[in-house]
């Protein structure tokens, strides 16, 4: 083949070869304008997949707090239902096991058997009050030997009966008790002056009143304590009690009688805070009362929530209440307890209590409630998990009510060790599950009850140290009914300085009531001994008139 030839070849070959290049670059470009094309349907879709996935989790959000606001809704109900219904906390005593016909509770192997099944007992329906029973459940009537007693004799007034000629062979007694209301006395002490051999005697008053330029006894002023804060009559309402009973007094007066004798009762709110911190187990709580203000609060209104706390100790038969301008601040609590104190204190979670837990307090343990976390499990009932929860801390109570009266505190001691560890161990193994579980909303009423008491679990386990420490703080929450049914019926405090004095006048109305003391012969007897005492005597001399040690005069 000539050279010629050759070069047409190669030219031909060339030529082909550029329309092919030029073939694959134009399906080059057709496919890039695919490429471009799929790249924006793509870029388009995952704004599309990440928009809805944003709307999922928006809308899984909005269940979640659906969900959450319902289980709320349902334990406001329920926790309604329960107040409407009047349900009892109180657990009753039962042995370790106890049968009846609607079922069984065996608490013998609570702590061995984790497979054992509990029953709760169901109260057995109390049969129809028949009027016609009238056998007083085979009580004997109480008699009343202290109270004044008339006898009128009644003898027979059939026709021909003469009493003279007939002998008494016996007597039956028809008793009727009658009422007669408050007597008031005006006392008027008479002193004459006389002369005698040029010489002029005077008489002189023995009784005076127990406040200066006062023409109160101390009775009446007792008397007025008692009905104020014994029985939370607000001071209205016992000036109409005495003006119907026929002794119309002012409103000014009397509050200046209650502020009077707690000037003169000052120096006890001391002394009774030196009493119940030598005890090494105390009781905390608090309270509020609505308190009159100079300023307005955010509801344009003078008034404001003021903070009353309790200290109950538990070995003194004693119980102050203190007030500091409202405050719940800690400041509060740690003024009242030092950081020297040696004991247990028992409170529920709020937090300014836990600095007891904390090297603050080197020598103090806190003691948790019981009922305090139970109680916000009963509130979700008839939850099957909280169910659950409520029949492992009941069965807590009812081992705790297996101890015999006799027994000893060593014994007592021995009986909550054995008992208490496996339920306790078991109850915190179950509340961790609950929290975990997927199924228990963060925010639920729920979760919120098991945190609250594994929060306070330690302090919870730690009435298995002491044979005396209670399972709860029930013992100062019935005081502080007094402040409860008081705040329901006077509404509010004139001041904080009225805050005050009424938290110190509580404290010995109540005082006298964990020693079964009458209030009015205690606040009669004290008022006039305070008369005679001076201001700056030794401690001891108030101590001695504490409810736990007052002595009666003769």
């Amino acid at each position: 083949m000539s050279g010629r030839d050759i070069t047409a070849l190669l030219k031909t070959q060339l030529r082909q070869s550029s329309e092919r290049e030029k073939s694959l670059l134009e399906q080059i470009g057709r496919q890039s304008v695919q490429i471009t094309r799929l790249s924006c349907q793509l870029e388009q879709q995952t704004a599309e997949i990440k928009s809805l996935t944003a709307a999922i989790q928006s809308m899984e959000e909005a269940m979640r707090q659906r969900d959450s606001n319902i289980a709320s809704l349902k334990a406001q109900n329920r926790a309604l239902g329960n107040l409407i219904k009047n349900k009892s906390e109180k657990i009753a005593a039962a042995s370790s096991k106890t049968e009846d016909t609607q079922g069984t509770v065996d608490t013998s192997e609570a702590g061995d058997a984790p497979e054992a099944t509990q029953t709760v007992e169901k109260p057995k329906e109390k049969p129809r009050f028949n009027p016609k029973d009238r056998g007083n459940n085979h009580a004997k009537r109480k008699e009343f030997f202290d109270i004044e007693t008339v006898i009128e004799d009644i003898y027979p007034d059939d026709p021909g009966f003469e009493k003279e000629k007939s002998k008494v062979i016996g007597y039956t007694d028809s008793i009727l008790y009658k009422f007669v209301p408050g007597k008031f006395i005006k006392h008027i002490f008479r002193q004459y002056n006389c002369l005698m051999e040029e010489k002029v005697y005077s008489g002189k008053a023995t009784k005076k009143a127990p406040l200066l330029n006062s023409n109160y006894d101390s009775s009446f002023i007792a008397g007025m304590l008692q009905l104020r804060y014994l029985y939370a009559m607000p001071v209205e309402r016992i000036l109409g009690y005495f003006a119907e009973n026929g002794f119309e007094m002012s409103k000014p007066t009397a509050h200046g009688l209650i502020r009077k004798t707690a000037i003169m009762m000052e120096r006890f709110e001391a002394v009774l805070k030196k009493v119940i911190l030598e005890d090494d187990y105390i009781c905390l709580d608090e309270t509020y009362y609505t308190i009159l203000t100079p300023k307005k609060n955010v509801h344009d209104k003078c008034v404001r929530k003021g903070y009353i706390r309790a200290a109950l100790p538990g070995h003194t038969k004693l119980v102050q209440f203190f007030y500091e301008n409202g405050s719940r601040a800690q400041e509060v609590f740690t003024d009242y307890v030092q950081t020297d104190y040696e004991g247990a204190i028992q409170s529920d979670g709020l937090s300014n209590y836990k600095v007891i837990e904390t090297d603050r307090y080197p020598d103090a343990i806190r003691l948790a409630c019981f009922q305090h976390c139970k109680r916000k499990f009963l509130e979700l009932m008839p939850d099957s998990e909280a169910e659950e929860i409520i029949t492992m801390t009941n069965l807590l109570y009812r081992r705790e009510h297996e101890r015999k009266p006799d027994w000893t505190p060593e014994q007592i001691l021995a009986h909550r060790q054995d008992y208490a560890p496996p339920i306790l161990e078991k109850l915190k193994k179950r509340l961790t599950e609950i929290r975990q579980d997927p199924k228990t909303l963060p925010k639920s009423p729920l979760a919120k009850a098991v945190n609250y008491m594994l929060g306070q679990f330690d302090a919870l386990s730690n009435y298995m140290l002491r044979h005396d420490y209670d399972l709860d703080n029930n013992a100062i929450e019935r005081i502080n009914r007094y402040i409860s049914v008081s705040r329901r019926n006077s509404l509010f405090c004139g001041s904080h300085a009225g805050a005050k004095r009424m938290a110190l006048i509580y404290s010995l109305a109540c005082s006298c009531r964990l020693n079964n003391i009458n209030t009015f012969h205690y606040f009669t007897d004290i008022l006039n001994r305070l008369a005679r005492i001076s201001p700056n005597a030794p401690d001891k001399v108030f101590i001695d008139l504490l409810p736990h040690r007052w002595p009666q005069l003769e």
